[in-house]
């Protein structure tokens, strides 16, 4: 697989717009502002094609990026205080229509900013996909603002917090300074293989 070759496929405002799941799918979900976009754009190696912005919530649809018979979905954040009630609404439908759905799951990557504790919201994604039983590893960010034993001391907390067992993956990422692409690169052509 390779991510330089990664193109914008296809944006939708409802989960009834989806089109029906015909390749592997690498789901990306995690709170406003958590840097999915800027991600997203250091993982593909390409500056703006996952739009990034400096007002959290902009994503507000559920994008499709085609990877060499791979779709990656960038799905909206959650937990943004500053926009309406019918917006967050739409939003939540959004992702949890997506997830209701009969897809091809290959991995979701959950993404918590590791300078904080799991928001209540963080938590709850991650009990979700362990319930479902979706493939997920997660992601900690903004990893490059913090020093390497603050890095290694808010893992394990998350961790804790989260209540993952062993086996679930963790990777510490940084889209500034490119920590982590490439595990987390290895993780997802691990999980489409």
């Amino acid at each position: 697989m390779n991510f330089n070759n990664v193109t914008y496929e296809r944006s939708f405002g409802t989960s009834e717009q989806l089109e029906p799941s015909t390749a592997p799918e690498i789901a990306f979900a995690g709170r406003s502002n958590v840097g999915k976009s800027s991600l997203l754009n250091k993982l593909f190696n390409r500056k703006g094609l996952a739009k990034v912005s400096q007002t959290p919530g902009k994503t507000a649809t559920i994008n499709f990026f085609d990877g060499s018979g791979v779709k990656f979905v960038d799905l909206p954040g959650y937990g943004y205080a500053k926009v309406s009630k019918t917006e967050k609404a739409r939003w939540s439908e959004l992702i949890e229509g997506y997830f209701n759905q009969e897809r091809e799951f290959a991995l979701v990557v959950s993404l918590i900013d590791i300078r904080h504790d799991p928001s209540d919201l963080d938590v709850n994604m991650v009990n979700f996909l362990r319930e479902a039983d979706l493939p997920f590893v997660v992601a900690l960010t903004k990893a490059d603002k913090l020093s390497r034993q603050q890095q290694m001391k808010q893992k394990a907390a998350i961790k804790r917090q989260l209540t993952l067992d062993s086996d679930t993956l963790m990777v510490v990422t940084s889209s500034a300074k490119g920590d982590g692409m490439d595990e987390l690169r290895g993780l997802i052509r691990d999980a489409v293989a």
